[in-house]
């Protein structure tokens, strides 16, 4: 289905919300590249419907070998951009691009294999493969990013909070998505923003997990039922008042998401000058002294 653009000249002025421009929708990292790997699958089993009984085995056992590299690079590619977008990320559990790069180097060699290749020539495919799959396509982040310090526990419980709400998150798109309604899907796109900037808030953070509780729980849980409701309302017939009702519960939704992050921004800031003041405190009981300023807290020029 076509899409209007948004923007400075559409007709909604391209606004999500009061004041507030039309979030920017969050793009795939598994490109076209990522998609052409399944194509040497497709490839390898036509090939070797002609190679006889053992070279139609090994093309087929090769096919579904190359299959699975492919779908796990498509993973891969996605855990590597979700960890790049945080600040606070655990590497994950699984080297999904490093395994499919291996895979990719065997499903080349069983290939090799199918045509009557040598098992050296085999094994050369197979290894230049798997190389130019790491050349092209990288390595699995193998640490973690800004855990030093973390309680690990509170920041699983932060993660699954999080996974919740993105489960909310995409129940509101797949039920304002029957409604029909442009406008209302992209102020339901606005809203899920000011809401993801709570839920990487509390990622960075997880002591902020507590406060906000409410939010990504009773209010989001809110906020589902109300889309699904709307949107049965305008999927059996198009109601404005409805549609007025709605926009205005997301528009107070929204605002007191953005006050509530703001708040935990704020909170962390203030934590962080009483520790540098007791810090300050310390090391002058120490015989330390440190230079006065105005702030606890300095930017750089």
């Amino acid at each position: 289905m076509a899409q209007r653009f948004g923007g400075k000249y559409s007709p909604d002025g391209g606004q999500s919300g009061p004041g507030k421009p039309v979030a920017r929708q969050r793009l795939d990292p598994v490109g076209a590249r990522a998609n052409l790997m399944f194509v040497p699958a497709v490839v390898v089993l036509f090939t070797s419907l002609a190679s006889g009984a053992t070279g139609l085995a090994l093309g087929a056992a090769s096919a579904a070998v190359l299959t699975l590299s492919a779908w796990l690079l498509r993973d891969g590619l996605r855990a590597a951009a979700a960890y790049a977008d945080r600040k606070v990320a655990r590497r994950p559990s699984i080297p999904r691009k490093l395994f499919s790069s291996i895979l990719a180097g065997a499903g080349i060699a069983l290939a090799s294999l199918s045509g009557d290749g040598g098992l050296i020539a085999a094994v050369l495919y197979g290894a230049v493969t798997t190389g130019l799959h790491i050349m092209s396509f990288g390595l699995d982040p193998m640490r973690d990013k800004g855990m030093e310090g973390l309680d690990t526990f509170q920041q699983d419980r932060a993660q699954r909070t999080v996974q919740q709400a993105e489960s909310l998150l995409a129940q509101m798109s797949d039920a304002i998505r029957r409604a029909g309604d442009r406008r209302a899907d992209a102020r339901v796109a606005g809203f899920q923003a000011t809401v993801r900037d709570m839920l990487r808030t509390i990622e960075d953070d997880p002591r902020d997990l507590t406060s906000a509780r409410l939010y990504t729980g009773v209010y989001l849980m809110g906020a589902r039922d109300a889309t699904i409701k709307f949107a049965d309302i305008q999927a059996r017939s198009p109601d404005d008042a409805a549609r007025q009702k709605y926009m205005s519960l997301l528009d107070d939704l929204e605002a007191n998401f953005a006050a509530k992050t703001q708040k935990l921004l704020q909170d962390d800031q203030g934590d962080l000058e009483i520790e540098i003041s007791v810090l300050r405190d310390r090391l002058k009981r120490e015989g330390i002294a440190l230079p006065q300023t105005s702030s606890p807290i300095q930017e750089d020029p």
